[in-house]
């Protein structure tokens, strides 16, 4: 089967438009994929350092809980103190009046 002149002027067309239009139009959106596929490894690489950071500074929390257990545990003696305390200054004020 051969092609006629319009069959050849046709494919001479479409192959034109393949070349100037299509390739350079996906050539263009391959090249917006790849920046934007790297501009995710960027944002992942600081999302693993903000992350590293978090974990450091949180730490210290099973501390917090531990001192918060020890204030718990101190405040009967808190209170204990401050009635002998009070206790003290009310012999101290009645001697100094008297």
């Amino acid at each position: 089967m051969t092609l006629t002149p319009v069959g050849v002027t046709i494919w001479i067309a479409l192959l034109a438009v393949i070349a100037v239009v299509i390739v350079p139009l996906a050539v263009g959106l391959l090249r917006r994929a790849l920046n934007a596929a790297r501009n995710i490894e960027g944002y992942l690489a600081d999302m693993l350092t903000a992350g590293v950071g978090v974990a450091g500074n949180t730490a210290a929390v099973p501390a917090l809980d531990q001192t918060i257990d020890w204030a718990v545990a101190m405040k009967p003696m808190a209170d204990e103190i401050e009635a002998k305390t009070g206790a003290v200054a009310a012999l101290l004020a009645k001697r100094a009046g008297a």
